[in-house]
């Protein structure tokens, strides 16, 4: 999970929250929607961060808040994110994200600045995605099924090949990588406005951890 930087809502959006009897449901240009989301998403799933693409058969429309248990948030942006398919039509073990999460809760919004999601998870080496917080950590499996093996094994493969580049680097250089170089590596993951490597975050957040211990 990483964080979502939320744009501009599509104009449509803001005029049909002008209309009478106005709700998700009457909304006519969700195709608009869908492609800002993924847009400011930079193609990535908002909870595992698998590729999607802005069709309504390639992804789903979110409601972080559900719209049965908060009507009046139907129509805000803010509560807007764009998700992968989730296994729809899969036996429910196999549902992941917004499929498997339906009505129910999450303690954090990856587009909430506040929330600071960056600093709720982490990644294990088998490719786990883990949080401190006991409730958020829970929900991950239980709401989100984030650790499905599929998932996981996605998210291992993007820990392996940092690892990897880590220690070419290593063995290039006769020595340590300086800070610089995990730098470069981060940036090069994160700076732009195009498409992210699906799981890409797994990857930044090992070089946080690296970059992190070298300032202590």
């Amino acid at each position: 999970m990483r964080p979502i930087t939320k744009g501009t809502e599509p104009p449509s959006l803001t005029a049909h929250r002008q209309t009478a009897h106005c709700d998700y449901d009457n909304y006519p240009d969700k195709d608009a929607l869908r492609h800002s989301l993924v847009t400011e998403q930079r193609g990535l799933c908002c909870y595992c961060m698998s590729r999607i693409h802005d069709g309504p058969d390639t992804m789903k429309i979110e409601h972080w808040h559900c719209q049965h248990n908060h009507p009046a948030e139907q129509l805000s942006y803010r509560n807007l994110l764009g998700a992968c398919v989730g296994g729809q039509g899969k036996p429910p073990s196999l549902q992941h994200c917004d499929t498997c999460k339906g009505d129910r809760n999450l303690r954090w919004n990856p587009a909430e600045p506040s929330h600071h999601i960056e600093t709720r998870v982490r990644y294990e080496i088998d490719g786990s995605i883990r949080s401190d917080d006991t409730v958020f950590d829970a929900q991950l499996d239980d709401v989100l099924n984030l650790n499905l093996r599929v998932l996981k094994n996605n998210r291992k493969a993007i820990w392996d090949a940092i690892a990897a580049w880590w220690t070419s680097e290593k063995a290039r250089l006769r020595g340590p990588v300086p800070r610089s170089r995990f730098e470069g590596e981060r940036d090069r993951r994160i700076v732009g406005n195009g498409e992210l490597e699906p799981y890409s975050q797994v990857a930044v957040w090992w070089l946080d951890q690296r970059l992190a211990r070298m300032s202590a």
